[in-house]
């Protein structure tokens, strides 16, 4: 393992309506990092596909109106199959940099949506993923629900890393499972630019003791299409998400960021060493845990529609 190595975090606006130019994006966004020294590199959420931002999708409570459907539609086309030529861009610029890489990717499953973060080792590509557990608001019309068969935590020589998207990082019995697993780089791919967010971000870093790399896009809405229905407006100068990405240490020490300031990478030096040292005092799935108190549960088993015995049709 790796006692010390550069990370970097990728604030950076995806082609909502494009995903192979988002995806030709993210690949050059990778090769600079690792032009730079960057072992480890984090995405945004949906950096794939696009976040919809202020989109409504045409459904009022009661109602669908066509024009949402049609919206819908267009959102579906331009998300990405993990088997698709936008991943394997991916997985070729990563292999090049020999790097691992954590990305938000809209995934389409059948007539279903996911918000997911995909996994990405230099070496072996698309080695895991994570599909969100619970959409926030308005996303529950677009994205299905992940289930607890998509909750890894994976052994590498830069750490123990995982992934939790934007608002699941408030499920604290998430979080617990996370810790639980020996998270040590714990990857936050988020929509969320709103100031209170970077106090989550040092929460979890101090309660997990690991090390917080938290990606949010600096998009604007010229990014989208003409057409696009934006509650926020159509100036294309209006920025929709301003990033707020950051890097935090086990003990909450910020070591990059928040930036809001635009389009950026941010860096900072890793040294697992400092996760063990920060469990000395509190270890929240060891010393600190009192499961003659408290226990945790987790179904991790996949949630199947249909069972098929003795085989399909």
């Amino acid at each position: 393992m790796s006692p010390s190595y550069k990370a970097a975090v990728v604030q950076a606006a995806s082609s909502p309506h494009d995903p192979q130019a988002s995806a030709d994006k993210a690949a050059g966004l990778i090769r600079e990092a690792a032009a730079a020294g960057a072992r480890l590199i984090v995405f945004p959420e949906a950096f794939l596909g696009g976040y919809p931002k202020g989109a409504s999708f045409g459904t009022p409570v009661g109602m669908r109106k066509p024009e949402g459907r049609a919206d819908y539609q267009r959102y579906y086309q331009g998300a990405v199959d993990l088997d698709g030529p936008e991943v394997a861009a991916v997985v070729e610029a990563v292999a090049e940099a020999e790097a691992f890489v954590v990305m938000g990717v809209i995934e389409r499953d059948g007539g279903t949506l996911y918000c997911t973060a995909l996994f990405f080792d230099g070496v072996r590509g698309l080695i895991a993923k994570h599909r969100k557990l619970m959409p926030t608001g308005a996303e529950r019309l677009i994205w299905g629900f992940g289930d607890g068969s998509t909750l890894p935590v994976i052994e590498t020589s830069l750490g123990r890393i995982g992934a939790v998207i934007c608002w699941e990082n408030y499920m604290p019995m998430l979080r617990m499972a996370m810790y639980d697993q020996g998270i040590s780089i714990y990857c936050a791919p988020t929509a969320d630019d709103r100031d209170g967010w970077a106090a989550t971000m040092q929460h979890v870093a101090l309660e997990g003791r690991c090390f917080v790399l938290s990606a949010c896009q600096h998009i604007r809405r010229g990014a989208y299409a003409a057409g696009y229905d934006c509650a926020l407006g159509d100036d294309p100068d209006t920025v929709l998400m301003r990033g707020g990405s950051m890097i935090v240490a086990p003990l909450g020490e910020v070591l990059a960021g928040p930036d809001y300031s635009g389009e950026t990478i941010l860096y900072a030096d890793i040294d697992l060493s400092a996760v063990t040292r920060g469990k000395y005092d509190f270890d929240v799935a060891g010393h600190y845990s009192r499961p003659d108190v408290f226990q945790l549960s987790v179904n991790a088993a996949p949630q199947a529609p249909v069972a098929w015995k003795g085989g399909k049709g």
